[in-house]
């Protein structure tokens, strides 16, 4: 089944089962592996993107799902919340293996377009749901804090 759909910004039709998940079409089909496999059932993040503006996991979201949609992947991140989370998250150093990495700051960025001025209880919610095999939270919701703070006054 032909199945069509913007990724990155370009729009993309692909002969694709409509029940494949959009993880596979996006790695194996597409070739961007920057979307990483973790668990396979929604439960570790690492899988993120951004469907019509919200963060969700592509290892759940069949593939037909997601027809004249836009999908963001950690390659096409863009905009002031991603430059915000990016900075902070290396000024605050926050990945170590970074496998979680790209899953954290899909949901982050989408958070942060969502809740421009967040309380740590916010940012607390909101990243829970992501898992880091190195337990980097303090520093992740940190570099939160600080994409937040850096956004703060922007028009």
């Amino acid at each position: 089944m032909s199945i069509g759909f913007t990724v990155n910004g370009v729009y993309r039709e692909l002969e694709v089962d409509p029940d494949k998940p959009l993880l596979w079409v996006i790695r194996e089909d597409l070739q961007l592996t920057g979307t990483k496999y973790g668990c396979g059932v929604a439960q570790c993040g690492a899988c993120t993107v951004i469907i019509d503006g919200i963060a969700q996991r592509s290892c759940v979201t069949p593939a037909g799902r997601v027809e004249s949609m836009e999908v963001t992947t950690i390659e096409g991140i863009e905009g002031p919340e991603a430059e915000a989370v990016m900075a902070a998250w290396t000024e605050v150093e926050v990945a170590q293996c970074g496998y979680c990495q790209s899953g954290q700051v899909m949901t982050a960025v989408s958070f942060l377009r969502e809740t421009p001025n967040p309380t740590d209880d916010d940012i607390v919610a909101a990243m829970n749901g992501n898992l880091c095999r190195c337990a980097t939270y303090t520093r992740i919701r940190a570099a939160v804090r600080q994409a937040a703070n850096s956004l703060e006054g922007r028009p």
